[in-house]
């Protein structure tokens, strides 16, 4: 195996690519949280509890669990453009049958469905990114993509609020249908292409990269994964918790539901681009991995202050705080697998990144779920909050090894912008 990658990057940057694939991703998820937002509104409205949210949120996640090492492989192996072109007509397709659904059984097989979508167009986006941009312009790239979705995540519970109120759950579940179309327009246009012959180039040393690859060989990015992953755990009980928390406990509108979990997504922009404008000044990557660390315990902070509020708009501060944290986070979990992974292996690595996520953030829902059926909201935001803090105490210690491993095995080649990657060590 060879001890470095060095970032793949085409000669000059596509930022007209960038741009088509920046408002293809904010067009996409404006539309996957507004359909997610109105089905959660309308579900808590008809009466429904803790476990009829939090069975919405697994059948909206595992598929992209499941299928991660499936859509991983396809991103590499299929040309992108017929990946995002079909993917995106089928999950305008299965949108649309959303919307005319009535029975439950049928409305969670069809978002399950409408995730096995996402499972696919997710990495293939993702790996796209770096072959469009020189590295030096990777930062300010992912910041661009992190803005797309944000825009997307904001827009789109905002308008769910308003068009529940106003004409029920269908004409929500109408637009993202149609939101879907941008990944096709995406697909047609963008120039820059991977995935089949394109991704089977060779690697340092003349030898194909993609076999070589294992995430468990890299224990910088063991850590990160495995940090973040953990994080999404403790938290994502409040994806069920919190429309409870803030409908109820808070009594806010629908109006100001949409407000609030619009916050943290209204966060995430200045913390995007914030880091993005300093994090490509750091060559050592273990930097960028005690970053990362320490803005994920700013996220859980904000969970736990937000948990101790008397009104609904206080937690407005907090969610935006918080999301800054997390989009400084993404920006530098980017970067890392960006310099870390082989062109020919990205789609594999960001399905994995993305699968260790989503799976945590299910299990997440789950206690969430089962919880509210014996605890109030507000001692269950906080208790996610603590448990998010612990989770980064706990890690501390295998970030630190990480580190000192990857500073052992650090190669001495000028001109690599990745850190090389040791001998195969254990995962764990």
């Amino acid at each position: 195996m060879p001890s470095t990658f060095v970032l793949s990057a085409p000669p000059y940057s596509r930022w007209s690519d960038v741009g088509f694939a920046t408002v293809a991703r904010g067009v996409s998820t404006g539309g996957d949280f507004l359909a997610a937002t109105a089905l959660t509104l309308a579900l808590q409205s008809a009466g429904a509890g803790g476990l009829a949210v939090s069975a919405l949120l697994l059948a909206a996640t595992l598929p992209l669990v499941l299928l991660a090492p499936l859509t991983g492989r396809l991103a590499d192996r299929v040309d992108s453009r017929t990946l995002l072109v079909g993917t995106g007509f089928a999950q305008a397709a299965v949108c649309l049958s959303l919307a005319y659904a009535e029975h439950p059984v049928v409305i969670v097989t069809l978002v399950a469905l409408l995730a096995s979508g996402l499972a696919v167009t997710q990495p293939v986006l993702a790996a796209l990114l770096p072959a469009m941009v020189r590295a030096e312009d990777l930062p300010r790239a992912s910041a661009f993509n992190q803005t797309a979705a944000t825009i997307g995540m904001l827009g789109g519970p905002a308008l769910a609020g308003l068009l529940v109120g106003q004409f029920g759950t269908r004409v929500p579940l109408l637009v993202d249908a149609a939101s879907y179309l941008a990944l096709v327009v995406a697909g047609l246009v963008i120039r820059t292409r991977r995935g089949g012959s394109r991704s089977a180039g060779p690697a340092s040393g003349g030898e194909s990269a993609a076999p070589a690859w294992r995430l468990r060989h890299d224990p910088v990015l063991v850590a990160m994964v495995a940090t973040m992953a953990a994080v999404v755990g403790a938290l994502g009980a409040l994806g069920v918790v919190e429309v409870f928390y803030l409908r109820e406990t808070l009594d806010a509108s629908a109006t100001m539901f949409g407000v609030v979990t619009a916050a943290w997504p209204l966060g995430i922009l200045p913390g995007a681009w914030l880091l993005a404008r300093f994090a490509a000044r750091f060559t050592d990557d273990v930097t960028l991995l005690w970053g990362g660390l320490v803005l994920l315990a700013v996220c859980c902070l904000m969970v736990l202050v937000g948990a101790v509020v008397p009104a609904a708009l206080l937690v407005v501060p907090c969610w935006l705080l918080g999301g800054l944290a997390n989009g400084g986070d993404s920006v530098l979990n980017n970067l890392l697998l960006a310099r870390r992974v082989p062109e020919a292996a990205r789609g594999r690595a960001f399905a994995v990144f993305g699968g260790a996520t989503q799976g945590a953030a299910m299990v997440g829902y789950l206690i969430g779920g089962l919880a509210m059926e014996v605890a109030a909201p507000r001692p269950l935001v906080a208790a996610c909050g603590v448990a998010g803090l612990l989770v980064v105490v706990v890690f501390v210690v295998p970030v630190a090894r990480a580190a000192r491993s990857d500073r052992r095995h650090r190669p001495t080649t000028d001109g690599a912008v990745g850190a090389g990657l040791p001998t195969p060590t254990p995962a764990r």
